[in-house]
């Protein structure tokens, strides 16, 4: 008689699976093969084939199972050479189970049982605003397969491929889909996470309370989302409208405000931002710059001998995440306003107490010791979690994350330590999803400016952070208005003020603006940025010639899709000059007369004014006739 191996167990992880294997290795070799089909509304197909060989003749599985964990299966199936195989679910608490029982007795060594268990699945893909999310978490370390591969196939309705983590082995486009094929050592780290569509989009409200407590007037200015290599941010309004935007050394937009002795304002930022995958073409900064995100702080102890020789051990920032999220545990109970920070020592002697702050801390200070430039970001960032999604939600406790500067693609790269570790291990270093939105970055200082949800009044202060999946704005391009106005006019020169304004929404990069008399430039230079609600001043004289001959018939400025031209009236100029001379005539005469004592000084200021002023009409006269006759019809 052969002897019956009953109760085969193989588990699989799928998402928050628990697997074993209850079976001796070296009785069956166990092949498995899974497959996830995307279907367009997002329910996902799981096809798990299963190859059982026997190792030696006497025995055999005679059932099989898996346990899913806080997953409830649709419609479960099982099938063998196209037969159906009865499959029974039962649930124990969180766990769903599924069993069965094999009808025929496999029996012989080599022998190959091949079957199938198919269900479908709701939460593997979710829809957030623009983008299709897909994660497959890792493998059961339990799982001990003698070979095991995983294909992920997502329809081509999801759109352009995002981000896909860890890179697959291979790619094959075929008939409206896209087949990715991962390998066991591929997915038992990390598992899968995925995104599809071109970027995510949020809308936003942000608030902001403002007091001069002081009894003069004093500017007071306020952090607004900037743009950075991996966002873009429309503004519709600012209210009220600030009296200057400016970038400071981190890149943040501060909005200026002139407030008065004693007075409050409150202030709203509305707008879109747009989330990218992928970091694109954005300015550099400067060397001084990256030398400050090396410098230690009160929060980033950076020579402290704990640090540095960490930093001698873990010498790429990949290697510090992975340090950083492995070593922390997040502690729920500090997810609260007004939390102490910690800091990255404090937390190495206490890693079972961080949150955000302290597995951000702890990566800045690691990688700026190991010569990483290295930055703190404060924002918002989207979480189906709860525990973790206190992100402006009811009170405005934001979300931080760390940047590290990557000199080959010339970008600040973010990061989430803290999401590595609170997923289980999903990979938020490679690829950061399209859920991370900046509000400031802090690199020069730890806590400054301060974002977003932190500029309140009073001891109930309300809710000021609003953010929500969104779309597009219409206008999304700036374009910039220029003023022209003539300041001076004087016998030696005319000179007038440009003022070139951004009225938003966005913020315009590299470009130029011109200057030209007529058709001719006379004055270029390169506007890094125009910031949304801010402008550029300088002036222009015109050419000085005598009774305005060289003087041109027009002003014109040109910037990055706008032209103003202001006419330049050169009889005014003639005027002006003829007028102008006359008086130093005048004057010269009459310090002659003066000196010979010949008249009283009251008695020739006023001759002066008199003539002055009949020579004035004169020639004003003799303009108007001659522009008179000029346009008379040819008799």
């Amino acid at each position: 008689m052969f002897k019956k191996a009953v109760g085969l167990v193989l588990a699989i992880f799928f998402f928050l699976l628990f697997a074993h294997i209850t079976f001796a290795s070296e009785q069956f070799k166990t092949d498995a093969t899974t497959t996830y089909r995307v279907m367009p509304d997002g329910i996902v197909e799981v096809q798990e084939n299963i190859k059982i060989e026997n190792l030696v003749s006497d025995i055999y599985a005679s059932s099989f199972g898996i346990e899913l964990d806080n997953i409830t299966p649709i419609n479960p199936r099982a099938k063998q050479d196209g037969k159906s195989i009865p499959i029974e679910k039962s649930t124990e608490g969180t766990k769903t189970i599924l069993s069965l029982n094999f009808e025929d007795a496999l029996v012989g060594k080599g022998k190959i049982r091949n079957f199938d268990i198919v269900f479908s699945e709701n939460s593997f893909a979710t829809r957030t605003g623009e983008i299709w999310e897909i994660a497959i978490p890792r493998l059961s370390d339990e799982a001990n397969f003698d070979s095991y591969s995983l294909f992920l196939i997502v329809p081509e309705s999801f759109g352009q491929e995002a981000y896909i983590s860890p890179k697959p082995q291979s790619v094959i486009v075929s008939e409206g889909e896209r087949v990715y094929a991962f390998s066991e050592s591929s997915v038992s780290e990390t598992g899968i996470t995925a995104g599809f569509g071109l970027f995510q989009v949020f809308s936003y409200q942000l608030n902001y309370h403002l007091e001069n407590p002081i009894s003069k007037t004093a500017e007071v200015s306020i952090a607004i989302p900037p743009d950075t290599a991996f966002q873009k941010v429309y503004i519709s309004t600012i209210e009220p409208k600030p009296n200057e935007v400016s970038m400071d050394l981190d890149g943040n937009w501060m909005a200026s405000y002139a407030l008065a002795a004693k007075q409050r304002v409150d202030v709203s930022v509305k707008g879109a931002v747009q989330i990218f995958a992928s970091p694109r073409p954005f300015f550099k900064p400067p060397p001084q710059v990256l030398d400050e995100n090396l410098k230690p702080s009160e929060f980033w102890q950076v020579d402290e001998p704990k640090i540095k020789g960490l930093a001698e051990k873990l010498k790429t920032a990949e290697e510090i995440y992975n340090y950083v999220s492995k070593t922390l545990t997040y502690d729920y109970e500090r997810v609260k306003p007004n939390v102490t920070r910690l800091g990255a020592l404090a937390v190495l002697e206490n890693p079972t107490q961080a949150i955000c702050m302290e597995y951000t801390d702890l990566f800045i200070a690691i990688a700026r010791a190991a010569g990483i430039p290295a930055r703190e970001v404060n924002g918002y960032a989207y979480s189906e979690n709860p525990d973790i999604q206190p992100l402006s939600l009811v009170a405005d406790v934001l979300h931080s994350w760390p940047e590290y500067y990557d000199f080959k693609k010339a970008a600040w790269i973010p990061v989430d330590p803290t999401w590595g570790s609170t997923t289980g291990g999903i990979d938020f270093f490679n690829k950061l999803d399209l859920r991370h939105f900046t509000f400031v970055n802090h690199g020069v200082d730890p806590t400054k400016p301060y974002p977003p949800g932190s500029y309140k009044l009073g001891p109930n202060p309300q809710k000021d952070v609003f953010v929500n999946f969104g779309q597009l704005p219409e206008k999304r391009i700036s374009t910039p208005e220029i003023k022209l106005e003539a300041k001076s006019l004087s016998f030696l020169k005319r000179s007038f003020s440009i003022v070139i304004e951004n009225k938003g929404p966005a913020a315009i990069y590299d470009t130029s603006y011109h200057i030209l008399f007529d058709k001719s430039e006379v004055k270029s230079e390169r506007l890094d940025v125009l910031l949304p609600f801010s402008k550029v001043e300088t002036q222009i004289s015109l050419p000085f010639s005598f009774l305005a001959k060289n003087a041109p018939s027009s002003l014109v400025v040109e910037v990055s899709g706008s032209r103003a031209e202001a006419p330049i009236n050169k009889t005014q100029i003639v005027v002006t000059q003829l007028i102008l001379l006359f008086i130093g005539t005048i004057v010269f005469i009459a310090a002659i007369i003066m000196r010979l004592k010949k008249i009283s000084l009251a008695f020739l200021v006023l001759s002066i004014i008199k003539r002055i002023i009949d020579y004035k009409n004169t020639l004003v006269n003799a303009i108007k006739t001659k522009i008179f006759k000029k346009s008379q019809p040819f008799n």
